[in-house]
């Protein structure tokens, strides 16, 4: 038996972990372990634990289990609980960390001591620092693949294109073919004996498929529950993937995606949420709104007496969304009083897991309010909470 070059790097691809652990290591214009604050803020320099990472599919999270992310609008790249973790991370073959094909990474000042991780440097921060991120022990398919193949199948890719028949090699491939046997018999039965399952399957497919493309475009009614979930972010959370303005008073004008939310007598914003098919059980649609004073990376302005309307629309929003576009109420959760310092249950169902859903928050006796949608204490705007 012999194994031709692109056999054996096939071979080594497949068994190469689709996902990695590492640390981080920064060098450039700071150099160091990269640990973590106890909220997951990401830090080079300082006493603090060393942090410990997991990329799967592009995405990081933490040893916690914590979505890492680039927060809007600095980009600070830190992991934070609930949150889904920002896509566009890869590990080159030297273990150089990139985001969106860059290897550029910012260290900006958070103490005397300690520098924030950025793609891109803050503004008005004039000791910002270009750095590059090293993960350990991590390396891009190509190497691992390199170093997890048997040491027969290496030496013989160095020596000649193809690699030579050894026992060694042939005693692992019976056994992985022997092992597979059963595997393959236990599988045909397995498929057998749900035959019968799979056709029921395809023909309730068949009979909701109207259903189905509906729900693409258009929420689940969510039916209210008597449970409320926290109205904090102690827990799980989800946090608005596209916040869009729209004007009554230029109905056909498409505003495309805001940091902020923005309601006033003429504007409502409407917050698109991913409920995630691993998100089941109670969820709730929370206000938060701390006061001025709580806050550290986010402000607001506000006027009048507070009165907000909150629903879910029929249509899901895009950057394309206009006042005459946006759809049609699907549910009205009705009036609730939004002030400075509280923060509020707006409703609770059960979580559409896999789902799109859009909600549309709108001015009540002009009231006014703008603020910038901010997760870093104290949040602040509209969330979904599980419990």
């Amino acid at each position: 038996m012999k194994y031709s070059l692109s056999t054996a790097v096939a071979l080594g691809a497949s068994l190469a972990a689709s996902q990695c652990t590492f640390t981080i290591t920064a060098s450039g214009g700071q150099s160091g372990t990269v640990g973590q604050l106890s909220d997951g803020q990401n830090r080079i320099g300082g006493s603090n634990p060393e942090g410990t990472f997991t990329i799967s599919n592009g995405q990081i999270t933490d040893s916690s289990n914590r979505g890492c992310i680039l927060t809007p609008p600095t980009t600070q790249f830190q992991c934070d609980v609930g949150a889904t973790a920002t896509g566009g991370f890869a590990i080159g073959s030297n273990g150089e960390i990139t985001s969106n094909g860059s290897n550029v990474f910012y260290a900006c000042p958070a103490t005397s001591d300690m520098y924030n991780i950025y793609t891109t440097p803050v503004s008005g921060q004039s000791l910002c620092v270009e750095i590059t991120l090293t993960a350990s022990d991590c390396f891009a398919t190509s190497t691992m693949a390199s170093s997890m193949m048997p040491t027969t199948m290496q030496t013989s890719i160095v020596q000649a294109s193809t690699v030579q028949e050894t026992s060694t090699v042939q005693e692992t491939v019976t056994s992985q073919v022997q092992e597979t046997s059963t595997v393959q018999e236990t599988a045909t039965s397995q498929v057998q004996e749900t035959s019968t399952v799979q056709e029921t399957a395809t023909s309730q497919v068949q009979e909701t498929s109207t259903v189905q493309e509906t729900a693409t475009s258009q929420a689940t009614a969510p039916t209210s529950t008597s449970t409320s979930c926290a109205a904090n972010l102690s827990g799980a959370y989800q946090f608005p993937h596209l916040i869009v303005p729209v004007f009554s008073t230029s109905p056909t004008t498409a505003a495309g995606t805001s940091f902020s939310g923005t309601i006033t007598s003429s504007i409502s914003s409407i917050f698109n949420f991913d409920f995630p098919s691993t998100l089941t059980g109670t969820c709730s649609l929370v206000f938060l709104f701390p006061t001025q004073s709580e806050l550290t990376t986010s402000s607001f302005t506000f006027s009048g007496n507070g009165e907000l309307d909150f629903a879910c629309l029929t249509t899901l929003a895009t950057q394309s969304t206009t006042f005459d576009n946006m759809g049609s109420i699907l549910t009205d959760f009705g009036t609730k009083t939004i002030t400075p310092g509280s923060s509020t249950v707006i409703s609770t169902f059960p979580c559409p897991a896999g789902q799109a859903v859009s909600y549309e928050i709108s001015s009540v006796s002009d009231t006014s309010l703008s603020f910038f949608q901010d997760f870093n204490p104290s949040p602040i705007g509209l969330y979904i909470t599980s419990c």
